[in-house]
Order: C-alpha cells, then sequence, then structure tokens
C-alpha cells in the first residue's frame, strides 16, 4: 500500500470508515518459526457503493486462509494488524475459525478499537475471540514501524511517528485490557 494509505488507515488518533487488514504467516516448527512470504499481503474492507458485495477485511482475510489450504498436520502462526479490532460479528466468525482449525493460532494488533456497536456487543466479541485463543493487543511504535516496513511502499523513507502515536498507544491497551479481563471475572 502507499505511505498514505497506511497513515491515513492506521493513525491512531483518526477515525477513518476503511479497514485494512496486513497479515503475515509463519509455519512454526518446534522452537523454531518460519515465515511464509507467499502468504504476506493486506486487505481492505468493501464498503456500499462499490462494484462488489459490501464485506469486512476479516472476513476478505478468512476467505483467502481457506483458499491456501494449510496443511492440518503443520502449526501456523497468523499476525494481522488491523487498522480498527474486528465488530462483533467478524469476531465470532473469527471464533468459529479458530475452533474448527486448532493447526492455527491468532495474533490481532489492532491500531484501535472498534466501538461502533452501541450494546457493547463488540467487547463480548472481543473476550470471545480471546477464550478461542486468540492473542489480542494494540498496536506499539514498533508494530507501526514494522507494517511500515513490511507492508507499505516507503520508497525507503523510514517510519515517521505522528504526534501521540504512544500516549494513544498506551490509552487503548489499557482500554483493551478492562474489556478483555471484564470477561474474565
Amino acid at each position: 500500500m502507499d505511505e498514505y494509505t497506511f497513515t491515513g488507515n492506521f493513525n491512531n488518533q483518526g477515525w477513518p470508515s476503511k479497514t485494512y487488514l496486513c497479515y503475515e504467516v509463519e509455519r512454526l516448527d518446534g522452537n523454531a518459526t518460519i515465515p511464509l512470504d507467499e502468504y504476506k499481503g493486506f486487505v481492505r474492507n468493501k464498503g456500499l457503493g462499490q462494484p462488489e458485495e459490501p464485506c469486512h477485511a476479516e472476513l476478505y482475510f478468512l476467505g483467502k486462509i481457506r483458499s491456501w489450504n494449510l496443511d492440518r498436520n503443520q502449526h501456523y502462526r497468523l499476525t494481522c494488524f488491523i487498522s480498527w479490532s474486528p465488530c462483533y460479528g467478524c469476531a465470532q466468525k473469527l471464533t468459529t475459525f479458530l475452533k474448527e482449525n486448532r493447526h492455527i493460532s491468532l495474533h490481532i494488533l489492532a491500531s484501535r478499537i472498534y466501538t461502533h456497536n452501541r450494546f457493547g456487543c463488540h467487547q463480548s466479541g472481543l473476550c470471545e475471540l480471546q477464550a478461542a485463543g486468540a492473542r489480542i493487543t494494540i498496536m506499539t511504535f514498533e508494530d507501526f514501524k514494522h507494517c511500515w516496513e513490511t507492508f507499505v511502499d516507503h520508497k525507503g523513507k523510514p517510519f515517521q511517528p505522528w504526534e501521540g502515536l504512544n500516549v494513544k498507544s498506551q490509552a487503548l491497551c489499557a482500554k483493551l485490557q478492562a474489556i478483555l479481563k471484564t470477561q474474565q471475572n
């Protein structure tokens, strides 16, 4: 993706209407991890008024994973860097996927927490996803930098953090921890 798309959608202080999901896959072999570069890239949601049927980025990603036919006798780690944490519906689909695919672990690093649902079920969706084995965290400076270096056509420019990145990440991290602990009690 280009640098403006990345900054406009992953800046944790903004409220973009799109969701981008960058992903990478590793095969776990004992204590070693083997990156599978053929399974690295990004997807984005498709909204109303676009040529394709509206679909959240997480659902596009699930479709990609299924098309890879990962060997059920191997163990894999999927790492997703996502501009918004999953909504309740997407969290449910990811939870089902993890329960059906025990050979796959999932780490979701979100730039910000999706809270659009007025009933608060986004919170229970994240808790259910965590209970299914997913690791859910908020992106830090190092995560944004990794995404910049891995997924952005930055033309040799180093990652330049925006003002307030660390403070916002820490606040969102505390908020996410409170959400995930609520269900554990």
